[in-house]
C-alpha cells in the first residue's frame, strides 16, 4: 500500500507559533499527542522539506506535510464474539456493547475485545487511521459501560465522524442511575475535566490543563429517592465525563467505585453489581456519505432493566 501524504500550510496569524505537535494534534483529532509525536521523532512530518523537532513553532506560510505510512498487519485475532448490531452499511457499523467488553486491544486485554469481534465480522473492511491495534475505532465507551459505539469500514468516514467528533456536533445520550435524590428535574455540569494530579489512572474536574466539559442531566424517575434515574446528554465528550461531572455535584454512578463509594450498603444496593450503571442509550450522527442525520437507540441492558423494575414496583 501507497504512503498517504496530508499537506496543511499556515496561512493565518491564529496558527502562527504553535507548537507543531499540538498544531497536528487539532488537525488530526483521531490521532493521540503521543501518536503525534512519534510521527515527528520518526521523520514522518516535515516542515518547507525538512524534519523538525516536537517543539517546532509554525510560521506564516510554512507548508507542512504528514507521511502516513503503510498499515502493517495488526497482529490480533479476529473472534468469532456475536455482535449485538443496530445498523450496518458499506461505511459504518453501529453496536449495542456489553457490559464488561473492551473496545480495542490494550495490556491485559488483547482478546474477547469489540475489535476482535469486528475484525472477525468486517473481515477487511475496517478503517486504518486509529492504528493496528484500534481499526475501525473512532470513539471509545469504558469497559463497564454499555451502549451504542460506531465503528468505521473505512478512511472517509472515520475522517468525517472524526471531525464530528472533534466539533461535538454527535448526538450522544446516556442513561444512568445515580446515588441520592436530585432535588431540581434537570440541570447543566460544567467544569473542565483532565487527569488527576496524583492518581493518573483517573480523570478529576477544574484542573490545570483540563478540557472544557458541559454535561445536561434530566432526572426520567426519581425512583425511591435514594436512586434517580436520569439521561444525560453531552455537550463535549471527555474520558468519564459523566462519571466525574455527577460525582462532582455529591450524585455519583451507582456502582461506580472509581468515582464514588467503594461499598454500599445493602438496603441501598442489593443488586451485585460489576462497575458503573451507565448505558450509552441514543447515538446520532450525519451519516459520512449520504450526508443525512440518523440516530440509533440501543436498549438497555438486562441488568438495568431489573433494577428499575425492582425500584419501580
Amino acid at each position: 500500500m501507497d504512503k498517504e501524504i496530508l499537506e496543511y500550510r499556515i496561512s493565518s496569524e491564529a496558527e502562527e507559533g504553535q507548537r507543531i505537535d499540538k498544531y497536528l494534534a487539532e488537525k488530526l483529532s483521531e490521532w493521540s499527542r503521543s501518536a503525534i509525536q512519534k510521527n515527528i521523532k520518526e521523520g514522518n512530518v516535515t516542515v518547507n522539506g525538512k524534519s523538525v523537532k516536537t517543539g517546532y513553532k509554525t510560521c506564516q506560510k510554512d507548508v507542512i506535510q504528514v507521511c502516513i505510512p503503510p498499515l502493517s498487519e495488526p497482529d490480533i485475532i479476529a473472534e468469532n464474539i456475536p455482535l449485538d448490531i443496530l445498523y450496518e452499511d458499506e461505511d459504518i457499523i453501529v453496536i449495542n456493547k456489553p457490559k464488561q467488553m473492551v473496545v480495542h486491544p490494550a495490556p491485559g486485554h488483547y482478546t474477547g475485545t469489540v475489535v476482535n469481534a469486528l475484525m472477525y465480522h468486517c473481515k477487511d473492511s475496517l478503517s486504518g487511521i486509529n492504528g493496528v491495534m484500534r481499526p475501525g475505532i473512532v470513539h471509545r465507551i469504558d469497559q463497564d459501560t454499555t451502549g451504542a459505539i460506531v465503528a468505521c469500514k473505512n478512511d472517509i468516514a472515520h475522517r468525517i465522524i472524526a471531525q464530528q467528533l472533534k466539533e461535538h456536533s454527535i448526538t450522544r445520550t446516556y442513561h444512568a442511575i445515580v446515588l441520592h435524590n436530585l432535588t431540581e428535574p434537570q440541570g447543566t455540569i460544567e467544569g473542565s475535566i483532565g487527569r488527576h494530579p496524583v492518581d493518573r489512572k483517573k480523570m478529576a474536574i477544574n484542573v490545570p490543563n483540563g478540557k472544557p466539559a458541559v454535561t445536561h442531566y434530566q432526572v426520567l424517575d426519581p425512583l425511591n429517592h435514594q436512586l434517580n434515574y436520569i439521561a444525560c446528554h453531552l455537550e463535549t465528550g471527555r474520558t468519564h465525563q459523566i462519571r466525574v461531572h455527577m460525582s462532582s455535584i455529591g450524585h455519583p454512578v451507582l456502582g461506580d467505585t472509581v468515582y464514588g463509594p467503594a461499598k454500599l450498603s445493602k438496603n441501598i444496593c442489593p443488586w451485585n453489581l460489576t462497575g458503573q450503571t451507565l448505558h450509552a442509550k441514543t447515538l446520532g450522527l450525519i451519516h459520512p456519505t449520504r450526508n443525512q442525520y440518523i440516530e440509533f437507540d440501543a436498549p438497555l441492558p438486562q441488568y438495568f432493566v431489573k433494577i428499575l423494575t425492582d425500584l419501580q414496583q
